[in-house]
């Protein structure tokens, strides 16, 4: 996992729902290539074809998919990290210059 700086206008919970959403992007690409992979296997006499076999594939696809992702992935999701905080400090940034939280009252 990437650091982040200690200055960082990210609160934790912003941070770790940042984490979670590029675990799932780097899935979803996973998910493409494995599907894709398993496109190219050849249906043997155990499981002869057909719309079962197809579905099942797919299912395993994705289990295997969010499975490389959520153990470490191949290194999109720490990639993507770097981005997405980026764009939400700029998001907090224009959001705190828009509600100052303190106003004439103090509040």
């Amino acid at each position: 996992m990437s650091t982040v700086n200690a200055n960082s206008a990210v609160s934790p919970q912003q941070m770790l729902r940042l984490r979670e959403q590029a675990e799932e992007m780097e899935g979803v690409f996973l998910n493409m290539l494995t599907k894709q992979m398993f496109s190219s296997l050849q249906s043997d006499e155990n499981f002869g074809g057909g719309f079962g076999e197809e579905t099942w594939r797919s299912m395993q696809a994705e289990e295997l998919a969010n499975s490389i992702a959520k153990t470490g992935g191949v290194g999109i999701a720490d990639q993507l990290m770097g981005e997405m905080i980026a764009a939400q400090e700029a998001a907090n940034a224009s959001r705190t210059m828009m509600f100052p939280g303190t106003g004439v009252y103090g509040k």
